[in-house]
């Protein structure tokens, strides 16, 4: 049986264009459409870095506007044609940025070319020897990293990711010292997304892939679909360039497994006696994680200051990948610069304190994620001399993704001692009435207490009616739940006499 065709947003459609940054003319200005996101403010401040004249749009302020204003982007809030400019040379969407935009169609009547973010990063990182990072989960985390390893062994690299990392200052830039810019050249880090297929615009020198199982059917339409975005992305390995694939995760190893038979060179790393860069123990301490390893250049003592297995894993694969991509550079002071690494803005952030309750935010939003990060807690509070339980708020994130993965969520959130589940975040998507908190908290087992939240102003009463000292509170999601986590706090602090 042959495998399907991957699907992909840069295929021309009815938002994109064109599918790579343009080449027959030099691009000198770009408008960012719904800029205050994650991965549009990355290329957004790219082109900022590059001399170009950036504008955007988002439909609401953000933390990342705030920044690009101050470097000199015009941002309107709110959609409108006239924030185009009279001598734009390209728009840049992201697949939430839908056909009927009011500037997707005056971009289109004035024959201005609107192409996908990744192929705008793409672009504007073209001199750069590309170190992809990709996999279903831990991709931005991975990222971050991998550019505080390259850092580490006095490498400038240029990176781009999902999300904001107080250790690099920005989401995004061509390096952090003087005179970085696009013409620099040398080692650059993107986080690349399956999740519209986009990831396909890259050509790596050196490809990390963490996982890979279901997720983002609502796009691909199946696990078989998504497979083969992953195999195209591998045959675009750059000659000499390497795969790292976490063996621990079926479906990665499988992928390099393939990819090995094709000729393309493959790196594993993992916890099996087999893995080329095989952790060998791990030791999660109030100083952070000490782990063992054993790799292709002998044994290695790794320090991080993130907690978790997964992020064990996550920085053996940013060691393997940055080594690939740099051999010359020190295992040593790659080791160094991953121990920098304090996390990425909500992944396992902490909230807050009250009295010894703790609040962590974190992004977790597929049933893998949860199970890891309430994996993460439960070591957390069986360490405490006190004990503590765990305590989950859990905010689904798209409804296709709850119905796909109800039971799956269920099952992870059993984890918790105790878990409220939100109202679906819609995020891209039309509302579907069929899909609620129930679709997940009925699959859970009668002594689970997992339980279904109809209105979410009703979270921060839920907690602390039933938080104790010692308990460790997780506010879980990729959507706005983190608006809810002050609340929270507060309420913790009202039933404690603090407020």
């Amino acid at each position: 049986m042959t495998s399907p065709e991957p699907r992909t947003i840069l295929t021309p459609g009815d938002v994109v264009t064109q599918s790579r940054w343009p080449s027959d003319a030099p691009v000198r200005s770009v408008h960012v459409v719904r800029i205050g996101g994650a991965g549009m403010s990355a290329v957004a401040r790219l082109a900022l870095e590059a001399g170009l004249m950036v504008s955007g749009s988002d439909s609401q302020d953000g933390q990342f506007i705030g920044p690009l204003r101050e470097a000199g982007a015009r941002i309107g809030i709110g959609f409108d044609a006239a924030l185009l400019a009279e001598d734009l040379d390209l728009v840049v969407v992201s697949t939430a940025v839908r056909a009927d935009n009011p500037e997707i169609i005056a971009a289109h009547e004035r024959g201005i070319p609107v192409i996908h973010r990744a192929a705008a990063l793409a672009g504007l990182m073209g001199e750069w020897d590309l170190v992809a990072i990709a996999g279903t989960h831990g991709k931005t985390s991975t990222t971050g990293l991998a550019t505080m390893a390259l850092r580490g062994a006095g490498l400038d690299p240029a990176w781009a990711l999902g999300a904001a990392v107080p250790d690099l200052g920005r989401n995004a830039g061509f390096g952090a010292g003087p005179g970085a810019g696009p013409s620099a050249g040398g080692i650059a880090v993107i986080e690349a997304d399956e999740s519209d297929g986009s990831f396909l615009a890259f050509a790596p020198r050196s490809l990390v892939v963490t996982n890979l199982e279901p997720d983002h059917l609502d796009f691909h339409g199946d696990e078989a679909t998504l497979v083969a975005g992953f195999e195209a992305l591998t045959s675009q390995v750059l000659p000499g360039g390497t795969l790292v694939v976490c063996a621990d995760d079926d479906g990665a190893r499988r992928l390099g497994e393939r990819a090995a038979s094709r000729g393309v060179q493959v790196a594993t790393y993992g916890t099996g006696e087999d893995a080329d860069w095989r952790v060998l123990a791990e030791d999660a301490g109030p100083r952070g994680t000490e782990v063992s390893l054993e790799t292709p250049r002998g044994p290695l003592q790794l320090r991080l200051a993130v907690a978790g297995h997964h992020n064990v894993l996550n920085a053996v694969g940013a060691l393997a990948g940055t080594a690939g991509a740099a051999p010359v550079a020190s295992l040593g002071a790659l080791a160094e610069g991953l121990g920098r690494f304090t996390g990425a803005s909500r992944r396992f952030d902490l909230a807050g304190v009250v009295g010894s309750i703790t609040v962590i935010d974190d992004y977790a939003h597929h049933p893998r994620e949860v199970a890891a990060t309430l994996e993460a807690a439960r070591g957390i509070v069986t360490d405490q001399e006190a004990g503590g339980r765990v305590l989950a708020v859990f905010q689904p994130h798209l409804f296709s993704r709850t119905r796909d993965f109800a039971a799956e969520f269920a099952a992870a959130l059993a984890g918790a001692d105790r878990a409220w589940v939100m109202p679906v975040y819609p995020a891209r998507e039309d509302p579907d009435p069929t899909v609620d908190a129930r679709t997940i908290t009925d699959h859970a087992g009668s002594a689970a207490e997992v339980r279904p939240l109809d209105d979410r102003s009703a979270v921060p009463t839920e907690v602390a009616a039933v938080a104790r000292p010692g308990d460790l509170v997780l506010m879980l999601g990729a959507g706005d739940i983190v608006e809810d986590t002050p609340a929270v706090i507060d309420a913790l602090r009202e039933a404690r006499g603090q407020a």
